[in-house]
């Protein structure tokens, strides 16, 4: 029997355990930011191990992105309709199970199909954690338990490669997937124990929208990946844009007829949730293709091994942490329209001192840079993320956590497409054209030719991060301006008088979720 209940957010207080509810939510996101960020350092020891070809090692990384990215709005959906606790289960589950069934794989196929199993799963976790944050926190609180949740996704990307590192050192390729089952079976019984089970009202399925959405996403998020192999005017790239783009299109029409639309398309006319998902995108393409470069800066050009390049990023990460906090408490004083456009102004300047990081400069100038960076990414995020899912009514709680988690994904992938493709044209420009044509893809490939191409490897990729680099400070000064022109001047979207509370209209304060029983 459903029990409909407004305590969570309609008092002062919230849930009476909403603070331990927070650790097991953050751990279940660490376990998705770990296991992303530790995969690259194990790309050498599958290569040696299970003979994996580069194809095969772009695809065990790209099974997990397409599953993950193109399941993201349904399974929010899901978790709206059937509960979010119930969805956060399963996933986790799916995760930790299909990391367990990687350790065991003995050809690169059976890796891959690990790889997308374990998009699934995260799919299913990734939407209920930031909707079950929101609904278990009242108003005044969701600022601060946002900016532990952006912290722990901080720290995740840096604990990532250290983890990684000890034990690719010490064990053998399939312990970065054996970590991720202890998390998972935490995070598991506490959610279990802790967790109240909530969900939007009932309504039917949308299997029609849910396919759409799946073909549209897997389609956009592959054209992208598929950039910096293929080229932007490629037939793969442009066939894959194209079908994704109808099937999304073709998303948007049946969803304006449909009685019980998995995402109503009435919140893209909400200026706080369109403005600041466009601005989303942009603070995720500034991330995910400065760790790209940086990684390959500190191992190839610095010659640090992955452990220590893991631990050069820490000062970043404790910026970032210490500025969440600062964001977070500066959220119930200024407008977030105002946070987010500094902080990303911030970051434009810290992608401008990185411009200037070249082989001789070491890791001094780098660090300024990504202390600054941290800076603008505490102020900006929490911000954010908090406006996008304050913009969102209660009963579609699920799929608005998808769509924060959707645009994030695009903005990483655009950046790692865009920020890679720049990064390796230059470098490849830069080189000196005794290097042969083969080995002028990446650093890597260089510097197996020899000692003799060192010195003009390392410096054509210092000269080539910075371009890249000032790639990444038009897109976040762009998105600052983006934050100044679109999002309005008020903080939150306030509910128009006369709408009805039970309906998609309903102001973001006024959560009529369901709450049952845990069983």
């Amino acid at each position: 029997m459903r029990v409909t209940s407004t305590a969570f957010e309609s008092t002062s207080t919230g849930h009476p355990r909403r603070w331990w509810i927070l650790l097991i939510l953050c751990l279940s996101l660490m376990v998705l930011v770990v296991d992303n960020t530790v995969l690259n350092l194990a790309i050498p020891s599958l290569m040696r191990d299970l003979s994996a070809t580069p194809a095969d090692v772009q695809w065990i990384i790209d099974a997990y992105i397409l599953a993950f990215a193109g399941l993201l709005l349904t399974a929010g959906s899901l978790s709206d309709r059937f509960g979010r606790k119930r969805m956060l289960v399963i996933g986790l589950v799916l995760f930790g199970a299909a990391s367990m069934l990687a350790t065991a794989a003995t050809d690169p196929a059976q890796l891959i199909a690990c790889r997308a199993l374990m998009g699934v799963g995260g799919s299913l976790l990734m939407p209920s954690t930031l909707s079950l944050l929101f609904t278990v926190f009242p108003p005044e609180e969701q600022r601060k338990a946002m900016a532990g949740w952006s912290t722990v996704a901080m720290v995740g990307v840096v604990a990532g490669p250290t983890i990684g590192g000890v034990l690719l050192d010490k064990f053998w390729w399939g312990s970065i997937f054996l970590l991720n089952v202890p998390i998972a079976v935490l995070a598991i019984i506490g959610t279990v124990v802790l967790i109240p089970e909530s969900r939007g009202p009932a309504r039917d399925v949308d299997p029609v929208g849910a396919v759409l959405s799946i073909v549209g996403m897997t389609a956009v998020v592959w054209a992208i990946i598929s950039v910096p192999a293929d080229g932007l005017g490629s037939a793969r790239v442009l066939g894959a844009l194209v079908i994704g783009v109808l099937a999304l299109v073709a998303f948007a029409l049946w969803e304006r007829r449909s009685a019980h639309p998995m995402l109503p398309l009435a919140l893209f006319r909400d200026r706080n949730f369109s403005g600041t998902s466009l601005s989303i995108v942009l603070l995720s393409f500034t991330a995910g293709g400065l760790l790209l470069a940086l990684t390959q800066y500190l191992q190839f050009v610095l010659n640090y091994s992955p452990l220590k390049a893991g631990l050069a990023l820490i000062p970043y990460a404790a910026s970032a942490m210490l500025f969440n906090g600062l964001g977070a408490t500066l959220g119930k004083k200024l407008a977030d329209r105002t946070l987010i456009a500094t902080g990303l102004a911030v970051i434009a300047v810290a992608f401008g001192i990185l411009t200037q990081v070249g082989e001789s400069t070491g890791y001094g100038l780098l660090i300024v840079g990504l202390l600054v960076m941290g800076i603008g990414g505490g102020l900006a995020g929490p911000a954010a993320y908090t406006l996008l899912m304050q913009a969102v009514p209660a009963e579609h709680r699920g799929v608005g956590s998808a769509m924060n988690d959707t645009v994030q994904q695009t903005g990483a992938a655009l950046s790692v497409a865009v920020l890679g493709s720049v990064l390796a044209a230059a470098y490849s420009a830069a080189l000196p054209d005794s290097v042969p044509e083969a080995a002028r893809d990446s650093i890597a490939d260089t510097l197996g030719l020899g000692p003799q191409f060192a010195a003009a490897a390392r410096e054509a990729f210092a000269d080539a991060m910075s371009i890249a680099m000032a790639a990444g400070l038009i897109g976040a000064a762009a998105g600052a301006v983006v934050a100044l022109l679109v999002l309005p001047r008020s903080a939150v979207a306030e509910p128009e008088a006369g709408q009805d509370d039970a309906g998609d209209e309903q102001g973001p304060g006024r959560d009529h979720h369901s709450v049952v029983p845990a069983e």
